[in-house]
């Protein structure tokens, strides 16, 4: 295991993080390339306690000679993120200097390498993959961030920038264990979404805001775009979201479990040599992010569930109630599909507009930025 530190600008004096990551495997730069980071947003520490687990399978592993891929972990992806506070209460989400998403706004280079690129590229499919991670890592290690933020964001690409495959550990307020991928990387993906355990498979190429993980991959989609008629590019980084239940859910038990999950879909994909156990089926198929639906509170009050989370609902169904004690009003909740409830909000107490609830439906019916604001 190698240990490296990457630092970030400091947001003021005497105030300097940096980024911490351990790698594993090979030390050739020919070998796939796994990365993996937990806790982005930074009050979600599920994935923290997944990563801490995966760090000793992959010390055991490496020192057995089983990892046929480089591995590079980061257990703490946003230290900036972490030392947030307001009278007790972790503020992980957004920055609060600019109010910004940790988890969005990540650069689209794609256009770039385009520019770049366009009398390089030729015939072979290999070697424009590895032109295209080259100028990948070139393109990055030549910006210079003017501040903490955007510094974080760029060392995590730097990190991830070559990677074959790319795993983003997230939770989410209560929720049932679920994943966002691509429907081109989905075929790949499923094996791990079985060893989970997800109950929601949500695909969509853009989801907008730039998030990180389709960041990792936007790349290669705006070439293979760009060169289709010239030049043969292959999908060659595959990432995935995973959301590992809600925020309250952190114990060993369960990341024991997760992490083991992991290993299992490394190994059934030659990452880690040997054999894998057979993944169990899958709980729900795949369906498209634009068809989630976000059920929002008409009005103020104390919520009242009457559905669970993991819970297939049907449209027109009640799923909750907001309560009014002042005018004696109950006005329900009413799901206009159906399909799984992934979600809710933790809080019991809503505002006027406040997102509750959201179901995985199968009808893409919404359209421009889909993921939660």
């Amino acid at each position: 295991m190698q240990v490296h530190h990457h630092p970030l600008v400091g947001a003021s004096l005497g105030t300097g993080r940096a980024i911490t990551s351990y790698r594993f495997g090979p030390r050739d730069g020919n070998s796939p390339k796994v990365y993996i980071q937990a806790s982005l947003h930074a009050d979600e520490l599920p994935g923290m306690v997944v990563a801490w687990h995966l760090k000793r399978h992959f010390a055991e592993l490496e020192a057995a000679g089983r990892l046929a891929a480089r591995v590079v972990l980061v257990p703490v992806a946003n230290p900036a993120g972490l030392n947030q506070h307001w009278f007790g209460t972790q503020m992980g989400r957004f920055e609060m200097r600019s109010g910004q998403d940790f988890n969005r706004r990540f650069p689209e280079i794609g256009p770039e390498l385009a520019l770049q690129l366009k009398d390089r590229l030729g015939d072979d499919e290999a070697h424009n993959a590895r032109l295209i991670r080259a100028a990948l890592s070139d393109t990055l290690a030549a910006r210079r961030p003017a501040t903490e933020l955007e510094s974080q964001r760029l060392e995590l690409m730097k990190l991830a920038c070559d990677a074959d495959l790319v795993v983003d550990l997230h939770c989410d307020w209560e929720a049932v264990a679920h994943l966002y991928t691509t429907p081109g990387a989905w075929p790949a993906m499923e094996p791990l979404a079985r060893y989970l355990g997800s109950d929601a498979q949500l695909l969509s190429d853009v989801s907008g805001g730039e998030p990180f993980d389709e960041a990792c991959t936007s790349a290669w989609r705006y070439l293979r775009g760009a060169f289709e008629d010239r030049y043969p590019i292959p999908l060659a980084a595959r990432s995935v979201t995973l959301e590992l239940r809600g925020v309250r859910d952190v114990s060993h038990d369960m990341a024991a479990r997760d992490a083991q999950a992991i290993v299992d879909y490394l190994t059934l994909i030659g990452m880690i040599a040997g054999e894998a156990p057979e993944p169990p089926p899958l709980r729900h198929p795949a369906t498209p992010l634009a068809g989630c639906e976000y059920v929002h509170a008409p009005v103020s009050g104390v919520i009242l569930h009457r559905r669970e989370i993991g819970e297939t609902v049907r449209a027109g169904e009640v799923i909750a109630d907001v309560l009014d004690p002042l005018d004696d009003r109950l006005v329900p909740l009413v799901a206009q599909t159906d399909g799984v409830l992934y979600a809710r909000h933790w809080t019991r107490f809503a505002t006027a507009g406040m997102l509750v609830v959201r179901i995985a439906g199968e009808d893409a019916a919404r359209q421009g930025d889909l993921l939660v604001p």
